[in-house]
């Protein structure tokens, strides 16, 4: 008896061993997305094409000290970019350029500037695609302890704070913030919000540091993102258009 048992053991072994393999359907596609490398100023991005998103320029608001008799604050485009990007874009027929900005406070404390897009002069939110795991960007730091944060809202609406560090360094650094899985980045309703959005970054100075002269560049901001996290069979027709709600009521009337 225990021969057999043993003889049929192998024989399940071999047989699982040597069955074919067959793919299983995955749900996970990862990708990384630029979302704004800041060369393309007045130009339609790869990004906002695929994403269907609207052409945006960036802007600028500040807390109340700001010293506007200086024309404070300033934001520009300049030529430049981090060393470890420069091989990846050697091959860019323009030259690549990074979004800088320069503040003067009238007086240290909790003072603060936000740096948004923006369409037609309004505030403008980024949508993400898929569901984004990590988000990071290129940003040069002055040496002052300031600290930055990225602005995003999820898909019930609320807007969060994502710690991203502090800026006392000096030139470039590329920092990454993790997702909180607990932010809902799609609505569980067909005609809710499609997906999660960037708003913008956020600088805040520390209460006892100098804030008579700060300058600060962005690069490259980018995510990463699971692309198949909100397919499902049948996804298609989820904005499928019904026409008219009382002609299609009359259409059902008259099937009776």
């Amino acid at each position: 008896m225990k021969k057999s048992v043993v003889a049929l053991t192998s024989l399940a072994l071999l047989f699982g061993f040597c069955a074919p393999v067959v793919a299983q359907p995955s749900s996970r596609a990862v990708e990384t997305f630029i979302v704004d490398d800041f060369d393309n100023k007045g130009e339609k991005n790869a990004y906002q094409v695929m994403a269907g998103a609207e052409q945006w320029t960036w802007n600028i608001q500040t807390s109340r000290f700001i010293n506007k008799d200086g024309g404070f604050p300033k934001m520009d485009y300049f030529p430049g970019q981090p060393n470890s990007l420069k091989a990846l874009n050697r091959d860019k027929e323009s030259e690549p350029k990074v979004l800088g900005v320069k503040t003067s406070y009238a007086r240290k404390g909790e003072n603060w500037f936000e740096v948004y897009p923006e369409v037609g002069g309004k505030a403008y939110e980024i949508p993400f695609v898929g569901t984004c795991t990590q988000i990071d960007f290129w940003v040069w730091g002055a040496n002052y302890l300031y600290y930055i944060d990225l602005l995003i809202r999820d898909a019930d609406g609320r807007v969060h704070t994502l710690p991203a560090g502090n800026l006392a360094f000096n030139g470039w650094r590329n920092l990454i913030v993790t997702v909180p899985g607990s932010i809902r980045q799609h609505s569980r309703l067909r005609s809710g919000p499609e997906s999660m959005t960037f708003v913008g970054f956020r600088v805040r100075t520390d209460p006892d540091e100098y804030v008579d002269d700060f300058n600060i560049f962005f690069d490259q901001l980018k995510y990463t993102t699971n692309t198949l996290s909100n397919i499902f069979d049948g996804y298609e027709l989820k904005d499928v258009d019904f026409g008219d709600s009382s002609s299609s009521s009359a259409s059902n009337g008259d099937a009776k």
